[in-house]
């Protein structure tokens, strides 16, 4: 598998997930709700579209392929290749018609993620990354994607998708960083973690993600120059609690104050 094979066969993965999509978006769709009692995780026809048409796409083109999707489980993860998929990352926007979510689509080897991408079929733009580099794709055209110089975390601009996704103690943790950052925002799902990569956001902090939540992300930010760890500063790609900074010196003032 060439590397124009790669790259074109993942253009057509975001394009027929795209397709399955749009049709969904603003309009008066089912919502099911797939979390605990108590609590708000929501699936709508969409997801399950998006994510059976990429299934179908990949079983036809690489069979020997694994898959680990949101919707519908694990296929041959043992396989030298496996593909992740989040049909919809940021379900909530999505159902609030609200852009703020996007396709999130990796390539592992041997366990490691080599590719991923973010697609907005919306705002029709495309971030991707294989970890040496990444680009933008969109209506203002393609350009590289550069995570900016922020030299401390009194001039950064923070965002988490909400605090309410956090435990108690994490919230206090994540405050205690607000509090020193220059300006926080909610919301943007897997968009913010882009941003970072454009270098209009300097950290993005989360908790609870799953592995196909953020491993399409990894590739973006480590190819923008960014950093990515879990709040400890292991391995993002099993998930759990993520820390995302455009600078390194960022990221170090952050987990010392997440660790309090």
């Amino acid at each position: 598998m060439t590397a124009i094979d790669f790259t074109a066969f993942v253009d057509k993965l975001a394009a027929a997930a795209g397709d399955a999509v749009l049709p969904f978006f603003r309009t008066s769709l089912s919502v099911e709700n797939k979390g605990r009692a108590g609590s708000f995780d929501p699936v709508t026809a969409a997801d399950r579209a998006a994510e059976q048409t990429m299934r179908a796409l990949i079983r036809a083109n690489f069979p020997e392929h694994g898959i680990v999707g949101e919707e519908f489980g694990n296929e041959r993860t043992e396989a030298e290749y496996v593909w992740v998929l989040d049909p919809i990352d940021g379900t909530k926007s999505f159902i609030s018609g609200m852009p703020a979510w996007g396709t999130l689509i990796a390539l592992m080897r041997a366990g490691e993620p080599v590719y991923g991408m973010m697609h907005q079929p919306f705002t029709r733009e495309h971030f991707t990354g294989d970890g040496g580099a990444a680009r933008y794709r969109g209506p203002a055209g393609p350009r590289a994607l550069h995570a900016r110089r922020c030299a401390s975390l009194g001039e950064a601009i923070l965002m988490t998708t909400s605090p309410l996704l956090m435990d108690d103690a994490e919230r206090v943790a994540f405050g205690r960083v607000e509090q020193a950052a220059r300006l926080s925002r909610y919301g943007g799902d897997c968009y913010a973690y882009c941003m970072v990569a454009a270098g209009h956001v300097d950290l993005v902090i989360e908790a609870g993600l799953k592995p196909y939540d953020v491993i399409p992300l990894i590739p973006i930010i480590l190819g923008s120059g960014g950093v990515i760890t879990t709040w400890d500063g292991g391995n993002a790609k099993e998930g759990g609690r993520i820390i995302a900074a455009g600078d390194k010196r960022v990221h170090a003032e952050a987990m010392a104050l997440l660790k309090g």
